[in-house]
């Protein structure tokens, strides 16, 4: 039976402040040490900043339970609260924001400590919390994000997208970004040179797909499948009847031929595949889901069948502008296996599990040959929005063009003589050749501006060192649109911006909720959430083919997808953020059903699904996606699960390992041991014991999920397993459904997690201590809305460290 023992429901104000950790008192006690730890009677209440102290003076509280480690001697974790000023925790607040957070988590006092009864814990945060958030509102401190922020790839791909209608993928013209406080839009402050030269080129390109010049030399562009990708039915995107291949969105930059050619995969001594049979299979190129070629594969009678596709090259006829491109195989009939052991589902193993089938490894598309330039494509459309009546009508066009372009890439109105940088661009550009041709050498010089290429926010003149402001409207339309879209401003909220209403109250609300209502806004749960649930992780997870024989591509791109979809439903549907949680449904494919061993669901497409209430899914930690992230290649880790479910969802993060302390030695371990008994060492080992009696019980409870997320009931040696868990300030439990019981009993420190990991990505820097009082006032409101997402969001669109800004 679940045991729970959460603080009153009644404290709602979310502790929050950097999460730094006040460490953990010694393990071995003096004498002198447990001496202090006596009941100290009490003394009469004083007040802070005209908050009400508890009962128990802050002083006698302080003196009872932390400073028998945090104090001048001792001075755990660098942190000694025995000589702090109770009378105004204004004039400390770091150092106060550090014990809200511990106290209001129950991580302090540790456990093998005297603990604060819920009459003195409660009374104890409401009246720093009064005390700190009423030192915020006297003296505001928004914090100071970067005067200049580069777009990181993600960013600058959909930027591009936005201002020329095309899409591109970044990820084969930039390189990654470097991850700060979990997030990559964080540490985007510099262009090294190097850097540059990717920006040049790649905004080259992109000048040449979205103008479609005449003098486009050939370009090829390969298509690369997964080595694990199972082939051996329909894939998304596909027609029905169909089985493998690939289906790619592809911008052809003119009307003209391509030449497109497939290479088929291989097997370990480089013959096609699959093959395994004499019959013929028939292989198909479509364009925009019609065939345009068709080719027959089949085993060569004693011929050799390396050189089996060399032959397999389609010339089409395109026009130029975004096509779908699908390539694959008919599929041909197969009988139900009516058996009580089903195969597996992965087939690409050519050792354990080889394809029953050929199976599509790459795709070139050449071209174009024969180019005939281009007219009608949404890029040329959406850039060219006049065209030149005549010679002498070029350059006022092209002054249109550009201004109409310069503003929605600078994010902000443009003036007359701003334009005659890009301009001289376009003559040179024009100069012997066609007006596209200008347009397209002045669109590489925008797109290298660095009023693109960087989020600029500048300080007004004659403000004072330190001194706070509100950001423009302007700015303030490109942390909205960045922060909801990962991309600029469209131009309504451009128009908004310029006109000066954008931050009226009512005006930003209705913006913000535009926003969050178009499709665009499905970058929360492909990019935030892909960084906050460490769903871009999943193309790393490569588990133990032995030990996991049914995991493939296939199986990895559900896991993302599944927590993708079921993440926007909660956004779109505006419902409570607690439904992350715990859910009674989520989304699954024919092939992560199986997975999940969910019954009724077929074919590729993914769909809502209603769970029954015996259901071992629902909510995001019963998700395949973040249960393999969270594991290694082999087995289960309830040490990275345990961090993960403190720092990401509960909002306790543990410290970081101390220094010089090697980690567990699995070799002298049994490997058939149950992972309570394998972990054991860290428990028993005085140096880890504190942090691992808080983390490994949190990661025990979700040992009933593999590390790809299946259900088990016993582990190694047909074992049983034992889930029984435990939360800081919350209680002992058991399995998962225990453990989210434990998350729900205590929503707001969920809520201010999330609330936190928000603002981290909305801002674009690291959240600080005086962060905490907004983030608390956003809490309150949100509880009001029962933790609606809009909530938590239009609270961060309308907090001072969102709308303000600190000066240097």
């Amino acid at each position: 039976m679940t045991k729970l023992f959460p603080f009153d429901r009644a404290v709602t104000l979310g502790s929050v402040g950097v999460a730094v950790s006040l460490g953990v008192c010694l393990q071995v006690q003096t004498s002198a040490q447990q001496s202090a730890r006596q009941e100290v009677a009490a003394a009469p209440a004083s007040s802070a900043a005209g908050a009400v102290a508890p009962a128990s003076s802050p002083r006698r509280l302080l003196d009872r339970y932390c400073v028998t480690c945090h104090n001048e001697r001792l001075k755990t974790a660098d942190l000694r609260l025995d000589r702090i000023d109770v009378a105004n925790p204004g004039a400390d607040a770091e150092v106060w924001e550090k014990v809200v957070r511990k106290v209001h988590t129950g991580t302090m006092p540790p456990p093998n400590m005297p603990q604060l009864s819920q009459d003195d814990r409660r009374e104890l945060l409401m009246w720093l919390e009064t005390a700190l958030d009423a030192a915020s509102a006297a003296t505001p401190n928004p914090g100071r994000t970067d005067t200049l922020r580069r777009l990181n790839r993600t960013e600058y791909q959909n930027a591009v997208r936005d201002l020329l209608s095309l899409d591109i993928d970044a990820a084969s013209l930039l390189p990654p970004d470097d991850s700060g406080h979990g997030f990559d839009n964080v540490t985007v402050g510099d262009l090294p040179p190097t850097l540059l030269d990717r920006y040049i080129s790649a905004a080259q390109k992109i000048s040449r797909l979205a103008i479609g010049s005449t003098e486009s030399a050939l370009q090829s562009d390969i298509i690369r499948l997964p080595a694990d990708l199972t082939q051996e039915d329909h894939l998304p995107g596909l027609p029905l009847g169909t089985r493998g291949g690939v289906s790619v969105s592809h911008t052809f930059v003119q009307d003209g031929e391509y030449e497109i050619q497939i290479w088929l995969m291989r097997d370990l001594e480089g013959n096609v595949s699959g093959l395994r049979e004499p019959r013929a299979h028939e292989l198909m190129v479509l364009v925009d889901r019609q065939p345009v070629a068709n080719f027959t594969i089949e085993k060569p009678a004693g011929a050799d069948a390396t050189v089996l596709d060399k032959d397999l090259k389609a010339r089409v006829t395109v026009r130029a502008g975004p096509h779908e491109i699908g390539v694959t195989f008919v599929k041909d009939g197969s009988s139900l296996l009516e058996t009580a052991r089903q195969p597996l589902q992965s087939r690409f193993n050519d050792r354990r599990h080889p394809r029953s089938a050929p199976a599509v490894d790459q795709i070139s598309l050449t071209g174009p040959y024969d180019a005939k330039g281009a007219e009608n494509t949404p890029s040329r459309r959406r850039l060219f929005v006049c065209r030149p009546a005549g010679a002498d009508k070029e350059e006022a066009c092209a002054k249109t063009i550009l201004t109409t372009l310069m503003r929605r890439a600078y994010r902000r109105p443009i003036a007359k003589a701003e334009v005659e940088g890009p301009l001289a661009f376009y003559r040179e550009g024009r100069t012997g050749k066609d007006f596209d041709a200008g347009i397209a050498r002045a669109l590489s010089a925008v797109l290298i501006n660095p009023e693109f290429l960087f989020r600029v926010e500048s300080e007004p003149k004659n403000i004072a060192a330190g001194g706070v402001y509100r950001i423009s409207d302007l700015e303030l339309a490109s942390r909205l649109s960045f922060f909801l879209w990962s991309s600029i401003p469209d131009d309504e909220l451009l128009a908004v911006a310029t006109a000066g209403t954008l931050s009226r109250p009512e005006e930003l609300e209705k913006q913000a909720r535009r926003m969050l209502a178009d499709r665009r806004s499905f970058n929360l749960a492909t990019n935030f959430a892909g960084q906050w649930l460490r769903l871009r992780n999943l193309e790393a997870v490569n588990p133990n083919a032995r030990l996991f024989p049914d995991f493939d591509d296939n199986l990895r791109q559900a896991f993302r997808q599944e927590t993708e979809l079921f993440f926007e439903s909660v956004l779109r549907e505006d419902r409570s953020v607690l439904d992350l949680i715990r859910a009674d449904y989520t989304f699954l494919n024919e092939r992560l059903a199986k997975h999940y061993g969910i019954p009724d669901v077929y074919g590729s497409r993914f769909r809502r699904v209603t769970l029954g209430p015996d259901s071992k899914r629902g909510g995001l930690l019963r998700q395949g996606s973040v249960l393999a992230v969270t594991s290694f290649a082999t087995r289960t880790s309830p040490i990275i699960r345990g961090v993960w479910v403190l720092g990401s969802i509960f909002g306790a993060p543990p410290p970081p390992p101390l220094p010089n302390v090697p980690s567990l030695d699995e070799s002298t371990v049994a490997a058939n041991l149950p992972m309570r008994e394998r972990l054991a060492a860290h428990r028993s080992n005085a140096v880890c014991a504190n942090c691992h009696r808080t983390i490994d019980p949190v990661g025990f409870s979700l040992e009933s999920f593999n590390a790809i997320g299946q259900w088990r009931d016993h582990e190694a040696d047909d074992v049983p397993i034992d889930v029984s868990g435990a939360l800081p300030g919350v209680g002992e439990f058991r399995g998962v459904a225990g453990l989210e019981d434990g998350l729900l009993s205590r929503p707001e420190l969920f809520a201010g997690t999330l609330t936190e990991k928000l603002l981290t990505f909305a801002l674009g820097r690291g959240i600080e201590y005086y962060d905490a009082p907004a983030v608390r006032r956003i809490l309150r409101e949100a509880e009001k809305d029962r933790y609606r997402f809009s909530s938590l969001i239009l609270g961060i669109v309308k907090s001072t460290p969102f709308q303000m800004r600190k000066a240097s």
